[in-house]
C-alpha cells in the first residue's frame, strides 16, 4: 500500500507511521514489564493516532495494551472529530453527567488490561487528581509510567523534521514582520499583529504558548508578553516567538532595540552569537547534553562573566499544544552536567541569553535540529547581529 492509500490530505501521518510508533510502545511496555498504559498527554496521544483539536483541555485517555490494541476515552461530543481522524483506536465517550473514570476501567477490561500491570502517566498536566484516584480504584497493579512514551517522541522522523522545517520558516518570517512593526510608538499590540498576521499567512498553526512581546522594563518575567505598552527611542523590545506545523514547535527569540542601541552592546551581540556557536558546536551525535550547556557558560566565562549561570541553555521541541510548546509536563533542557546523550533527530530551542549582567542586555534563540553531522540551525532568515528599529 502506497503512502497516499493510507493518509488523505488531513491526515498529520500515514497509517504506517502510526503502526511504527505502536510497535515502540509495545516494545516500552515488554521493557518496563507493563501490560499496558494509559496515555494523558496529548502531545502523546495525537502522536499515537492523529488526533488534532482543542478538545484537550477536558482529559483524554488513551488506553494501549501490550498486543497494540487501543481504546480512546473522552467526552461523547467528540465523538464525530474521533471518527473524523483516528482510525486505529475504539472510542469511548462518556457524557459530561459520567465519571471519565467509568470509561477508562470499561477500556481497560475491554482491552484485558484488568488485574494486570498497567501504566499510568501521573505527571501529565491533563489527568486530574479526581480522575486519577478514581481511575486507580479499579482492579489492576498501578505503576508510575511518567515520561516513558514522552522518551519515544523526542527522536523526530523525516517527516517531522519536515514539518519542524516548515513551522521555522514561518516562525522566521513572522519574527521579522514583528521586527519590522517594532518602533518608535508601536505599541506590543501592534508588534503581535504584525507577528500573528505573518506567521498564519506563512501556514503556521496556533503555537503551543506565547509569542512572548515585551520591554525589557519586563524582562525577567519569563512567561508574559503584550498587554499594551508602547515603546519610545531607547527601549529593548523582547520577541520570543514561535510557529508551529501540524503540532511541531519551532520557537526563536531576538531583542531588537528601538531607535538607538546603549553603549557597550557590540560586546553583548558578540557574546551572544559566540554562544550560539559554542552550543551548536557541542551539539552533536553521542555527547551529553550538559556539554552544550558547559560550552555555552565558557564563552561567559572568557568575557569576564565568571558567576552568571542560567537553569539551562535550550531545551526539546516538538509536538506541542497550549499551555506550552516544550511539548508536555516536563521540560527537558540543555541544563549543567546533563547526563542525556544526543542522538539525530531530536530538536532544540537553544538560547544564547546575556541579561542583567555587567554588559547590555543582549539574547538570539534559534531551533535546531541534530543531524547525524551535527547541529543545523533552522530560524536563520532573522539576522542575529544588533538589530536596531
Amino acid at each position: 500500500m502506497g503512502e497516499s492509500d493510507s493518509m488523505t490530505e488531513t491526515d498529520p501521518f500515514p497509517a504506517k507511521e502510526l503502526e511504527h510508533r505502536v510497535a515502540r510502545v509495545r516494545s516500552a511496555l515488554a521493557d518496563n514489564d507493563l501490560d499496558g498504559i494509559l496515555v494523558s498527554v496529548p502531545e502523546s496521544i495525537y502522536w499515537l493516532t492523529g488526533l488534532d483539536h482543542w478538545g484537550f483541555f477536558a482529559a483524554h485517555v488513551l488506553v494501549v495494551n501490550r498486543n497494540g490494541e487501543m481504546a480512546l476515552v473522552c467526552r461523547g461530543m467528540e465523538r464525530i472529530t474521533v471518527e473524523n481522524q483516528v482510525r486505529n483506536a475504539t472510542f469511548y465517550g462518556h457524557g459530561d453527567h459520567e465519571e471519565l473514570s467509568d470509561y477508562v476501567l470499561a477500556a481497560t477490561a475491554d482491552l484485558g488490561l484488568k488485574g494486570g500491570r498497567v501504566g499510568i502517566e501521573k505527571r501529565s498536566l491533563f489527568l486530574t487528581p479526581r480522575h486519577a484516584e478514581l481511575i486507580q480504584k479499579g482492579s489492576a497493579q498501578w505503576v508510575d509510567a511518567s515520561g516513558i512514551i514522552d522518551e519515544l517522541r523526542l527522536i523526530k522522523s523525516a517527516r517531522e523534521m519536515q514539518y519542524t522545517r516548515k513551522a521555522a520558516r514561518a516562525a522566521d518570517l513572522g519574527t521579522l514582520a514583528a521586527i519590522e512593526a517594532a518602533g518608535n510608538g508601536a505599541s506590543d499590540y501592534e508588534v503581535s499583529a504584525a507577528f500573528h498576521n505573518r506567521v498564519i499567512l506563512e501556514g503556521s498553526e496556533y503555537p503551543g504558548f506565547g509569542p512572548f512581546i515585551r520591554p525589557t522594563t519586563r524582562l525577567g518575567e519569563e512567561h508574559t508578553t503584550w498587554r499594551g505598552d508602547v515603546f519610545k527611542n531607547g527601549d529593548a523590545v523582547f520577541l520570543e516567538t514561535c510557529a508551529a506545523y501540524r503540532k511541531y514547535q519551532a520557537p526563536m527569540g531576538r531583542l531588537v532595540y528601538v531607535g538607538s542601541a546603549p553603549d557597550g552592546i557590540e560586546a553583548s551581540v558578540q557574546l551572544a552569537i559566540d554562544g550560539m556557536k559554542a552550543i551548536c558546536g557541542a551539539l552533536k551525535p553521542g555527547r551529553r547534553a550538559g556539554e552544550a550547556y558547559a560550552a555555552w557558560r565558557e564563552v561567559a566565562v572568557s568575557a569576564g562573566l565568571m558567576d552568571y549561570e542560567r537553569h539551562h541553555c535550550g531545551y526539546m521541541v516538538g509536538i506541542g499544544f497550549p499551555p506550552s510548546w516544550t511539548g508536555g509536563s516536563m521540560v527537558t533542557s540543555l541544563f549543567p552536567n546533563s547526563e542525556r546523550i544526543l542522538e539525530p533527530g531530536m530538536v532544540f530551542h537553544a538560547h544564547s541569553w546575556f541579561t542583567n549582567t555587567t554588559v547590555p542586555d543582549y539574547f538570539i534563540s534559534n531551533t535546531v535540529l541534530l543531524t547525524e553531522s551535527g547541529a543545523e540551525v533552522l530560524t536563520t532568515q532573522t539576522p542575529e547581529t544588533l538589530i536596531v528599529r
